[in-house]
């Protein structure tokens, strides 16, 4: 009895906790910070990718890969760190060149994806916790009504029940559509910069198998 007035009181609609309403805003904060991260992340990882090559190039076909190597250590990036695994191996064959370059990228593209996931969980989650509170926001109007009976009901106080109920609601609504966003937009810069990784790989490993044939 005592377990079921301490939870009616939590969730009561006028409760000072509101903690429905604390949860959605905890889910805000957290999809607007990851976001906000992830953003200044894949930007600290873009590099000029055109520049790149072509300095690349120029020491590679010159078998200078030691100016090379120091071009990627210069210039920090995700692509220029697979890189940098492939030209370690510039001396072995085809298939090691390219297997060193796939191991590396994808330790870097699970890093541009690390948190990314928090993003669309939260997107699902933010609209069911409203809906949470919609139903016990309805229980709550319903057990007004019950203890007050038809004749002393208070228009006033089931108001305020239902209105809480679908305030929890919109403001699920509210953190769930942007987080949404922000994912699907993570997500189309993280699949840009894999299809970045792949022609640029696939390019520096012909470059070094080219050298080595020559």
């Amino acid at each position: 009895m005592y377990t079921n007035e301490l939870l009616a009181n939590i969730f009561h609609y006028n409760s000072n906790w509101n903690i429905i309403l604390i949860v959605i805003g905890i889910c805000s904060i957290l999809s607007f910070t990851i976001f906000i991260e992830r953003l200044m992340h894949l930007r600290k990882s873009e590099i000029d990718t055109n520049a790149f090559i072509i300095n690349l190039r120029k020491s590679i076909n010159e078998g200078n890969i030691v100016e090379a190597l120091q071009i990627c250590e210069n210039m920090s990036g995700t692509i220029s760190n697979i890189v940098k695994s492939g030209l370690a191996k510039h001396n072995r064959k085809k298939e090691e060149i390219e297997n060193a370059m796939e191991i590396s990228g994808l330790i870097e593209i699970a890093q541009l994806e690390k948190n990314a996931k928090i993003l669309s969980i939260i997107a699902h989650i933010a609209p069911l916790i409203g809906l949470l509170g919609t139903v016990l926001g309805f229980i709550q109007a319903f057990s007004e009504m019950r203890m007050s009976g038809l004749v002393d009901i208070s228009a006033t106080r089931i108001g305020e029940a239902m209105e809480y109920a679908l305030v929890t609601t919109a403001a699920g609504l509210v953190v769930a559509i942007p987080s949404v966003l922000a994912y699907n937009y993570i997500v189309s810069r993280i699949e840009g910069f894999v299809l970045e990784i792949q022609t640029t790989s696939s390019e520096i490993v012909d470059l070094l198998v080219y050298r080595e044939e020559i």
